[in-house]
């Protein structure tokens, strides 16, 4: 600077000091200084989902460690200039490590700064420049680190009754089989073959009765009682096998009486000892049936969320990502009700399916969040001309108009400090715009916000 301009900054800037642990800014604040460190350290930390994560370290004694990140040395020597830019608040909060001194300079005088002392701007710009590409450098990775925790969470959740389920008829199974063994002999050696040929086509007729599509549990648990006593009665040893498997096909102890009204009397309490012993061990069997599958299925909806063993641009289908987001984040959606408006025949487009995952990640999460957990989850595909369009809309409190056009800047958001970076919708639409060729929007009012996405179908377009 020439005398003269270093003579005008003295005359609008105020030198502070700072004790060490005192803070400069906060998070969160408005910005109302740009501050230039003339000695000492600031740590720069953000609080992020409950956790304070360190950014950087602005010193004037650098240490043979600084620079390994990139970071220009004359980073160090200021900060603040990119919230009065952005008009926005404190990025981050700045803490003095030691005694610390710096020079602040008011909003007004720093842009009248710019225009008098062009050799600032020359300094600034590629700084800025570099914390920009840093800041979103972080921002990914910790949306990498976040994907990768909804990831774990939903498929722990998921997992966690069929694998119950697996492991519990597992190890029931081998006992059931034991009695099976022993039933299937004690019944072999007294029975013959008309008392046989009954107790087969009673199995049968049991296999073929499906249960009803919407059972009452109480009407259920009454039958269950009934059956129980009927048998117990009856002689069998263990009865409570055989009265779940009848009760739950809407089976009453009369049908049982009148199917096994034939056997003989003194071979009856075995009869039923054999039946109770083939239901449990089928119903055993069922429930590792049933399990697999969806162990299966969820293992490929993970695969299809984060695109294993694929290349990295490719066709896929968008509503595959969707579903394969939702099981993810299953557990967040607990108390949202989801509406599935896809249409038919959409074509596949052509892109890189785990980068749009991430951002139906960040639309549905920031949906839920904006309805504090609870409401109507709306995800609407059409096409619209060339576009596939993707449309994710929340019955929440709303966007305000006055900063819905600001909610695609980065560093800008709405959430309270401590939650978010202010990069989430930020990248999304680098991910749609730059990534994909496409477009992303939003229009709000209470109660209903839409967030849309607009994906070319035809790859270049």
């Amino acid at each position: 600077m020439t005398p003269r301009q270093l003579e005008w900054v003295r005359s609008v800037t105020e030198e502070r000091t700072l004790r060490a642990g005192e803070v400069l800014f906060h998070d969160g604040e408005p910005a109302g200084y740009f501050y230039v460190l003339l000695d000492g350290e600031l740590v720069i930390t953000k609080v992020v989902d409950g956790r304070e994560e360190l950014l950087t370290r602005d010193t004037t004694r650098p240490g043979p460690t600084d620079g390994h990140d990139g970071k220009p040395a004359v980073a160090h020597r200021f900060t603040g200039e990119l919230a009065l830019l952005t008009e926005g608040g404190y990025a981050a909060t700045a803490t003095a490590a030691s005694r610390t001194v710096v020079l602040a300079c008011p909003k007004h005088a720093f842009f009248d700064m710019l225009v008098r002392c062009p050799s600032v701007a020359c300094v600034l710009l590629p700084v800025l420049a570099w914390r920009i590409t840093a800041w979103e450098l972080q921002a990914r990775n910790r949306a990498t680190v976040a994907g990768l925790g909804t990831l774990a969470a939903g498929l722990a959740h998921e997992l966690n009754n069929p694998a119950a389920a697996v492991a519990r008829s597992a190890q029931d199974l081998g006992p059931a089989m034991d009695r099976l063994v022993g039933t299937a002999q004690t019944w072999g050696g007294v029975a013959g073959p008309r008392n046989r040929r009954i107790l087969a086509e009673t199995l049968h007729q049991i296999a073929c009765t499906l249960p009803p599509p919407a059972p009452d549990p109480v009407a259920v648990a009454d039958r269950e009682d009934l059956l129980e006593e009927w048998a117990a009665e009856r002689g069998a040893a263990r009865p409570a096998p055989l009265a779940s498997a009848l009760a739950e096909r809407g089976l009453h102890p009369d049908w049982l009486a009148r199917r096994l009204a034939d056997v003989d009397p003194d071979l009856l309490p075995a009869a039923l000892d054999q039946l109770s012993a083939v239901l449990e061990a089928r119903a055993l069997t069922a429930q590792l049936e049933s399990a697999a599958p969806r162990i299966s299925a969820l293992v490929t909806a993970t695969r299809d969320y984060a695109n294993l063993d694929r290349a990295p641009r490719q066709q896929f289908c968008v509503t595959d990502g969707l579903e394969a987001t939702l099981i993810m984040l299953r557990p967040k959606l607990t108390r949202v009700r989801i509406v599935r408006d896809y249409a038919p025949g959409l074509p596949d487009v052509t892109g890189y399916p785990t980068e749009l995952n991430q951002v139906w990640t960040n639309l549905v999460d920031n949906a839920v969040d904006a309805m504090d957990g609870q409401g109507t989850l709306t995800l609407r595909t059409c096409l619209q001309g060339a576009c596939l369009t993707v449309e994710i809309g929340d019955t929440g409190h709303g966007i305000p108009a006055g900063t819905l056009p600001r909610i695609f800047e980065p560093f800008y958001t709405t959430k309270h400090v401590g939650k978010g970076t202010g990069l989430g919708l930020h990248l999304s639409h680098q991910i749609v715009a730059q990534r994909h060729g496409g477009s992303i929007m939003a229009r709000s009012a209470p109660g209903s916000t839409w967030m849309v996405v607009r994906i070319p179908v035809e790859e270049g377009r």
